[in-house]
């Protein structure tokens, strides 16, 4: 599997989010939160869903599935004039992500196991301290092996200094 490498420009989001931990998973919650409500947002530019997830700097470094990472569930829109009530704004900032299709059910661990494990420190780039991202469109099939989405990586280039 191997990625292509995008620049994104800034994206602005809507929706929910989450406290959360891998031994705490509480994604069915949040989905369930937005997906009957996902017709109230408006103005958006594809029917993609976004599922964002925000990590401290030492998440993967100090790695415990208990420790807790903020995770989203979104809508992207074009502004940020009709909001609906109580739901929130995110604005993801422009940047250099490495960007994996992925065929299979969501909740198999093998695919991030191999990006952080075997890619990422075998390739010309390194971590970047910014939102990690899958886009769930049109051929996402929840809980199916026939499921497909993109799974977006913040990357930066590695230095000399980091080797």
């Amino acid at each position: 599997m191997h990625p292509r490498i995008e620049e994104i420009k800034e994206k602005r989001l809507v929706g929910l989010h989450l406290t959360m931990s891998l031994t705490n998973n509480r994604t069915g919650e949040l989905w369930k939160g937005l997906m009957p409500r996902r017709n109230e947002i408006l103005n958006n530019p594809s029917t993609d869903l976004i599922s964002l997830q925000i990590y401290t700097q030492t998440y993967f470094s100090d790695f415990n599935p208990a420790n807790e990472f903020e995770k989203w569930a979104l809508i992207e829109v074009a502004d940020f004039e009709n909001v609906p009530d109580n739901m929130e704004t995110f604005i993801l900032e422009k940047g250099l992500y490495a960007v994996f299709d992925y065929r299979g059910p969501a909740n198999d661990p093998a695919v991030f196991q191999y990006i952080f494990g075997t890619w990422l420190p075998n390739s010309d780039y390194r971590l970047d301290d910014r939102p990690h991202f899958e886009v769930l469109g049109e051929k996402y099939k929840n809980g199916n092996a026939d499921s497909e989405e993109e799974i977006w990586i913040p990357v930066k280039i590695r230095e000399l200094s980091d080797i």
